[in-house]
């Protein structure tokens, strides 16, 4: 029994008719008569009969028509599923955040933008630090990460920028400096600098370091903090000061953030997912991802 024959058999019904059942179809009359009546000799019993103006279902066409429009409905639904997979318009997506780029409000513009044209797309989130993320992304426990930039090297792995953020010097609660509002990296050299463990931002760490050294001084490292956004609170805490992405001057600790004087440095935000990735719903995020920074940035410059 052919799907297509099972297909004409449901129109049929539906319409009551032939000729309107062919229209609907986009076919001939002729040939679909000839297709009913191969499903009839080959289930062995008539399934319409014929009326003045149209047919109606015999007892058995009755009972076929049930599953037959049951296992219709199926299959377009499996060819829609599938379009949809295709098109990257359904399935899933893990990605996983840097924990210092979910301060920037651009990643959740892009998450948010990503759920509203991909309504039909499961996204689950997840957040830890850069090595880490890189780890899950190898091991395919996630399918995407949005990361400071990465030293690793890896033919099984791409990175695409997706924007940088100047970093701003961190201040303690009454320090002399706090008024401000632009300093010179070479005030801090005789300070403690807060920073955290290389390990889990190596590229971050080393920014901010070369920086100090291309101010002419190597800084005075202190404790160290467990992430990026923590360094704020040991700052607050009088630890020493620190050098933090811009769009960490979203934690409100009681500190002061100020710009740096001449060449700041950088904190670079990247897509970062496997090399060859063939996953629709993976490309879809990073082109939606790329073009809306473009069109900030584009918005930006006007």
């Amino acid at each position: 029994m052919e799907f297509r024959h099972l297909k004409y058999f449901v129109v049929v019904a539906e319409e009551r008719h032939f000729t309107r059942a062919a229209e609907r179809l986009g076919m001939a009359q002729p040939p679909l008569s000839q297709q009913i009546r191969k499903l009839e000799h080959e289930i062995g019993a008539q399934l319409f009969r014929r009326l003045t103006r149209g047919v109606e279902l015999t007892d058995a066409g009755r009972v076929l028509y049930e599953d037959a429009r049951r296992i219709v409905n199926e299959v377009e639904l499996a060819k829609s599923r599938a379009q949809g997979a295709a098109r990257g318009q359904t399935g899933s997506i893990r990605v996983g955040f840097a924990s210092s780029v979910v301060f920037h409000p651009v990643i959740a513009d892009i998450v948010r933008a990503y759920r509203e044209s991909h309504p039909a797309v499961r996204l689950s989130p997840s957040e830890s630090n850069v090595e880490a993320l890189i780890d899950d992304l190898m091991a395919g426990r996630i399918d995407l990460a949005i990361i400071r930039q990465t030293s690793q090297e890896s033919d099984r792995l791409k990175t695409e920028a997706l924007l940088d953020e100047d970093m701003l010097i961190v201040l303690p609660p009454q320090h002399p400096m706090a008024a401000s509002p632009c300093i010179d990296l070479r005030s801090i050299a005789h300070e403690t600098l807060i920073m955290f463990p290389r390990a889990i931002a190596p590229a971050l760490y080393d920014e901010v370091i070369s920086a100090c050294q291309r101010a002419g001084f190597t800084p005075l490292l202190g404790q160290e903090s467990t992430q990026v956004a923590s360094a704020v609170s040991m700052v607050a805490a009088g630890f020493g000061v620190s050098v933090v992405p811009n769009s960490i001057r979203q934690v409100h600790a009681g500190v002061s953030y100020h710009a740096i004087e001449g060449t700041r440095p950088k904190a670079q935000i990247v897509l970062a997912y496997r090399s060859g990735e063939f996953s629709r719903v993976v490309r879809n995020f990073v082109g939606l991802a790329k073009r809306l920074v473009q069109e900030r940035s584009a918005v930006d410059a006007a």
